[in-house]
């Protein structure tokens, strides 16, 4: 069996494309509902300690407020933290919004004021007056790193820091060349051009539909069913857009909750938005103190590997990533010890945010290989081939399911010119600008997750496929619609996705890059079954040309089964149809990864970013002119999409590199640059020319498509090629992110 035309591997725009752009496509906050009530929420103006009044008499005067809620007559809700515990939830207490007069963090929502329209109730919420009894918020991890520990409660699909090898500190301390130091990265928020919003539609008899703002509409379902105590049947949750995440959307926000509480009470619509300051009171990329120690031969093969991490959590859960691990797989290396630990923040909860851990651990360990290859005199991309490890991951000691990272290095040095690099510091110049040449490796998992997806194929010879997870902007909706069309010989205009919907087949949150491994293979799957079945159809007709055909010699192409060394014999896929008794063909399957390959095997994504900068000596402005990243993700689904993913990571990886950092004042606890006009991200006039390269990289095993995911693998090592860039062109080490003016001349 074949299809004729070849659209997966193909650049294709997306198929949701004009919708967005038109203005077709519905979020959140745009669903309507008759009889809709407006939410305003009133964020806490302390960070740590107590509620002692709440006056809302002034604002339950406006006319048009229909009600306003505080901890003093919040509905009750359920008991237990388990029942708030949503799909990605560390260990410990989950926030609940209203639940009590304590307070946690700074913005913590202290009323919702709710009226007949948004105006009114943002409005009547500034004349909420709250009094407190305040204490001195502990928001310094310098000041607070003496008390860290070790989490005893692990959380979920997070590793702890590999065992031991060797002797690594014996190893570290005879070392000819030794490299020990600190490096970090400031807090950084998500700011998705969406803001978090949640529409609750009041169906009557109890029965919700929840539009939410979430990267999973089976983690709002639960959520809401274990808050509430309804049941399944009850709530319908929809998000078929999502104006972005990076993270922020893996977990239930607090506006659902609130949403989802006053809609129950009154029983009327009701939508809650929160505004782009509250943006910012929930989930974060935490901050954290990181140490490595190198030590290396004088050739620059290394000897130890040591890299220990203090990191941020909350006060009420044990937020943890995956941050010093990558330093046990990438280098061969026989010397090698780890720690992780958490310091308690009166913050909220930190989030992952777009490659959680890898941001944060592979800046640290690739901006100190950069200052080995200094220490070393090895070129820098030397100097990882000379540590490389061809097919294992040392921290399992399990073979990997492919590795072209190699080729990563190779072909992206040709692209950018790495060969033409002067290797000393200030040595290379535009003009009145300081030229700095800088590189690093990428790596993040590959992972793939249980999903089911249905296929249908009815009377008109159109495809509908469908699976419940979500598309974030990574163009999942034309991935999906690329492997059905070519899957039954269709135009991809034929196909039709749905997708962010808790009525399709089951599919997990939209994260860790594997949801085109994960619902690509279900629908691959559920299309192959609807082949299967119209094929026996077609088989089966009176006098069919395929009556002693197997389905291995035909092909399917242009809405018929054609016999593949005799195209004058064929059937359509709409005269198979009609055979039907009911009037289609319809299949639903579910893919999971192979317990056994998991066990044989460990899977992941590399690349290799290349950077050049300027810089302003006297004015210390840095302009990121070129980049070039390489990289291996296994089987490429859409050229187009795939490159958009790479083009995104590295932006922001740009951006943490330069731009993002919030402020928090210890004093008040609070983050103070909580706008767009204080908190910077990149715009198109810091970002230069990008390159994208992907390495070809059979792999038979790390997803049943050979798919590899591509939305983290973008940033990883994109921030600490940017800072190696800046030494080379300076002469001077920042190792704390982003590298701004300041820091520059201060150096």
């Amino acid at each position: 069996m074949s299809t004729s035309q070849k659209l997966v591997g193909t650049a294709q725009r997306r198929v949701d494309g004009r919708l967005k752009v038109t203005g077709g496509a519905r979020y959140a906050a745009e669903f309507a509902a008759a009889d809709l009530l407006h939410g305003a929420v009133v964020s806490g103006a302390i960070a740590k300690g107590r509620i002692t009044k709440i006056d809302a008499s002034a604002a339950e005067a406006v006319p048009g407020v229909v009600k306003i809620y505080t901890h003093q007559n919040r509905p009750r809700t359920a008991w237990l933290d388990s029942s708030y515990r949503d799909e990605v939830a560390p260990p410990g207490h989950p926030f609940r919004a209203l639940h009590s007069d304590k307070i946690m963090f700074s913005g913590q929502p202290v009323a919702l004021v709710l009226a007949r329209d948004f105006e009114t109730a943002t409005y009547a919420a500034s004349l909420v007056e709250v009094s407190y009894d305040a204490e001195a918020p502990r928001t310094d991890l310098d000041a607070e790193r003496g008390e860290s520990y070790d989490p005893p409660k692990k959380r979920a699909g997070i590793d702890p820091p590999p065992k031991p090898r060797g002797h690594a500190d014996e190893a570290f301390a005879s070392a000819p060349v030794q490299v020990r130091q600190e490096y970090r990265v400031a807090v950084e928020h998500h700011n998705p051009m969406e803001p978090h919003a949640t529409t609750v539609v009041w169906e009557g008899g109890g029965n919700i539909t929840v539009h939410d703002k979430i990267q999973g509409v089976t983690n709002t379902q639960s959520y809401v069913t274990g808050v509430f105590g309804l049941s399944k049947e009850q709530v319908r949750c929809i998000s078929p857009f999502v104006g972005g995440g990076f993270g922020s959307g893996l977990r239930p926000q607090y506006q659902l909750f609130l949403a989802v509480l006053a809609a129950l009470d009154l029983e009327r619509s009701v939508r809650v938005v929160l505004t782009r300051d509250q943006m910012f009171t929930f989930g974060h990329r935490p901050l954290a103190i990181q140490t490595v120690s190198l030590g290396a031969e004088a050739d620059g093969k290394l000897t130890a590997i040591m890299h220990d991490a203090v990191q941020e959590t909350s006060t009420f859960e044990d937020y943890q990533e995956n941050t010093v691990n990558w330093s046990g797989l990438l280098y061969d290396c026989a010397n090698t010890r780890f720690s992780y630990e958490l310091a308690k923040l009166d913050t909220y909860t930190p989030s992952d945010m777009r490659a959680p851990g890898a941001v944060l651990g592979v800046y640290a360990l690739e901006a100190a290989m950069d200052e080995l290859a200094y220490a070393t005199g090895v070129d820098p991309v030397e100097l990882r081939l000379r540590n490389y490890v061809a097919d294992r991951d040392q921290n399992t000691n399990k073979k990997l399911t492919s590795k072209a990272l190699r080729d990563c290095y190779l072909q992206g040095a040709e692209r950018f010119g790495w060969s033409k690099r002067d290797a000393r510091p200030r040595s290379m110049t535009d003009g009145r600008e300081l030229v700095g040449w800088g590189m690093a490796t990428g790596v993040w998992e590959a992972m793939m997750q249980k999903t089911s997806a249905r296929a249908t194929l009815t009377g008109d010879g159109r495809l509908e496929v469908a699976t419940a997870s979500a598309d974030i902007g990574t163009g999942t909706y034309t991935i999906l619609t690329q492997l059905a069309a070519e899957a039954l010989g269709l135009r991809m205009e034929d196909v039709t996705a749905k997708l962010g919907d808790t009525s399709l087949p089951y599919s997990p949150l939209e994260g860790g890059s594997w949801t085109a491994a994960s619902a690509g293979s279900a629908v691959q799957m559920a299309c192959e079954t609807v082949r299967e079945k119209v094929f026996k159809l077609a088989r089966q007709l009176d006098g069919s040309p395929l009556a002693n055909q197997d389905l291995d010699h035909v092909t399917f192409r242009d809405g018929r089964i054609v016999v593949t060394n005799d195209p004058s014999r064929s059937v359509s896929l709409v005269d198979a149809i009609a055979s039907s008794n009911e009037g289609k063909v319809e299949a639903e399957e579910t893919a999971a990864p192979s317990m056994i390959q998991q066990m044989r095997f460990a899977a992941y994504t590399h690349s290799a970013c290349f950077v050049e900068v300027k810089v302003d000596e006297e004015l210390g402005v840095v302009r990121v002119t070129r980049v070039v990243s390489a990289v291996a993700a296994g089987r490429i689904l859409n050229l187009q999409t795939a490159r958009s993913q790479i083009l995104g990571g590295v932006v922001m990886g740009i951006g943490s590199a330069l731009h993002e950092e919030a402020m928090l004042d210890h004093t008040l606890g609070r983050f103070m640059n909580h706008n767009l006009g204080e908190y910077h991200v990149p715009v198109n006039a810091d970002i230069g020319a990008i390159d994208v390269i992907f390495v070809d990289e059979p792999d038979d095993k790390a997803s049943p498509i050979g798919v590899k995911g591509l939305g983290e693998i973008g940033i990883v090592g994109t921030g600490a090629a940017v800072a190696n860039a800046i030494y080379h062109a300076t002469g001077k080490r920042v190792r704390d992110l982003p590298i701004t003016i300041d820091k520059l001349l201060d150096a």
